[in-house]
């Protein structure tokens, strides 16, 4: 198989940059420099090796067959295109990782539908700063102040309560 001339890169550029994270868009610009760099110096070359005159070698060169020898060695010389070893393991990499791409997008959405209904709860809420003690209560029961059933002490953090117990702090010894 022989290898086609590249004409051009086949990197969409503009589509690998927007996902580049910021921290490294330096690494990214240097890349695609040397990227360019390399494609400017191909399509420098031309497409063929220039053809080489025997003739004029046959008549300079003053061993006998010694030219003809190189020529028959040249004809015969062919260089292999690599086989391509490669591209099913690609394609079964990124058969294996669109399915785990689908499944996160199920996710995601699935968060975002959850995080949809709890922003139209609070956007159905009285502003904060119109709330009373009591409104504040019925919207959040779990984190409202229940001064009957359950009296904290200020500053009403779980940590300055009396029965308070620190799940960090080494086991006491009596």
């Amino acid at each position: 198989m022989a290898a086609k001339r590249i004409a051009q890169s086949s990197i969409n550029w503009s589509q690998f940059a927007e996902r580049v994270p910021e921290h490294q868009r330096q690494t990214f610009l240097a890349f695609k420099a040397k990227s360019d760099g390399y494609l400017r110096r191909v399509l420098a070359q031309p497409e063929k090796a220039p053809a080489i005159d025997w003739a004029f070698y046959k008549q300079r060169v003053p061993v006998a067959g010694m030219v003809d020898e190189f020529q028959k060695q040249y004809a015969a010389l062919t260089i292999p295109y690599p086989p391509d070893t490669v591209s099913n393991q690609i394609d079964a990499q990124e058969k294996e990782l669109k399915a785990d791409i689908e499944k996160f997008k199920a996710e995601s959405n699935a968060r975002i539908a959850e995080y949809k209904k709890q922003l139209a709860h609070l956007a159905s809420l009285l502003p904060y700063d119109q709330m009373t003690l009591e409104d504040y209560r019925d919207a959040f029961p779990d984190l409202a102040l229940d001064p009957l059933n359950k009296p904290t002490f200020w500053p009403h953090d779980e940590e300055d309560q009396i029965d308070y117990v620190d799940k960090d702090a080494p086991p006491a010894h009596h």
